[in-house]
């Protein structure tokens, strides 16, 4: 529904030789810019800019961390699905968001930073994930509101990554993109049901529109000239389209699937702009966007203390893995 079409670069088959020469040189960074030019993939033991490695340890452990958080504000309505259907496909759903977290900090890994640093900037607050997901889910509309909107959004967002520079985060993006497609159709089919449904079912689904409407469109993030880091990501070919490109690309993708389902997006100033092409809309409260940044949303306290609840109980498991493999690797040196 909010798909674009993958075009992945694939690389040139011969590449620039690449001999031994002086960190110092410039002649390094002239390479790595031709080839980011060229629209080839820039790999784990390729030389890079500082820069750009940093910037991608953060972006790629950033959307990890929304991808594990992610999984927070739906699996409390696991157990209070209505339906064994319903229950099965939200399973599916939150285990998809878990596995898209391990493929993203295993691309971050190749970087040259652990998951436990990772982790431990998550827990102490040091790193940010979405701020979308720091907002309750209050009714089980919210749940089919998550898969249309807020999925539809990082579709939006996450579709162009697939042509990132960095072949481990373009590579990953790919098959998370295909299951974020099935997330947002689960979850526009759930609305489309419940809309069939009663009253009482239908004033749920806009209530949760009303609530979830402004929150996905500040999903894009800042506009393009209060982003810190657009120019040098846009530069480096990390990131193909600006915030505020991807954001009018989702108004013009949801108003007509607003229609079919028969919900009001809560904008009064939403209006086709016939000599745009695009749908108009409203101003975007920034000050309540930076608040949930900065820590001081509805639900940030309580997702932290959440992950970090789990990732203590969980320690034992990690425990006896370790332990497990340490096992494997003495009876492989006495086999061998």
């Amino acid at each position: 529904m909010y798909t674009q079409a993958i075009d992945i670069p694939q690389g040139g088959k011969e590449e620039a030789p690449r001999g031994p020469r002086s960190l110092q040189d410039g002649e390094y960074e002239a390479e790595f810019d031709a080839r980011v030019a060229r629209g080839e993939f820039v790999e784990p033991k390729d030389w890079m800019p500082e820069a750009y490695r940093k910037t991608l340890v953060r972006q790629i452990s950033q959307h990890a961390h929304s991808e594990i958080v992610g999984m927070l504000p739906e699996g409390n309505w696991i157990t209070r699905a209505p339906s064994l259907k319903r229950k099965a496909i939200l399973l599916a759903k939150v285990q998809d968001e878990g596995g898209h977290g391990m493929y993203l900090y295993a691309a971050a890994e190749t970087l040259g930073v652990s998951r436990d640093e990772l982790i431990e900037a998550l827990h102490s607050g040091k790193a940010k994930y979405s701020s979308i997901f720091n907002y309750p889910t209050l009714s089980w509309a919210d749940i089919g509101v998550i898969g249309w909107l807020v999925d539809g959004a990082a579709i939006m967002n996450q579709i162009p990554l697939c042509r990132c520079s960095y072949g481990p985060y373009a590579r990953a993006m790919i098959r998370i993109c295909k299951e974020e497609s099935f997330h947002q159709r689960q979850g526009y089919d759930l609305l489309l049901t419940m809309m069939k449904g009663t009253v009482e079912q239908r004033e749920l689904v806009q209530d949760a529109v009303n609530r979830w409407w402004w929150p996905a469109l500040m999903m894009f993030g800042p506009h393009d000239s209060a982003s810190t880091h657009s120019g040098d990501s846009s530069k480096w070919g990390i990131k193909r389209i600006s915030n505020d490109d991807l954001r009018q690309k989702f108004v013009d993708a949801t108003v007509p699937q607003a229609k079919v389902l028969g919900v009001t997006l809560p904008d009064p100033m939403l209006s086709w702009n016939e000599a745009r092409g695009h749908w108009d809309f409203g101003p975007i409260d920034w000050q309540e966007f930076w608040n949930v940044v900065a820590g001081h949303g509805q639900c940030n306290r309580d997702r932290l203390a959440d992950r970090v609840q789990a990732w203590e109980d969980g320690a034992w498991v990690r425990e006896a893995a370790l332990a497990h493999a340490q096992k494997q690797r003495h009876r492989d040196r006495l086999a061998a």
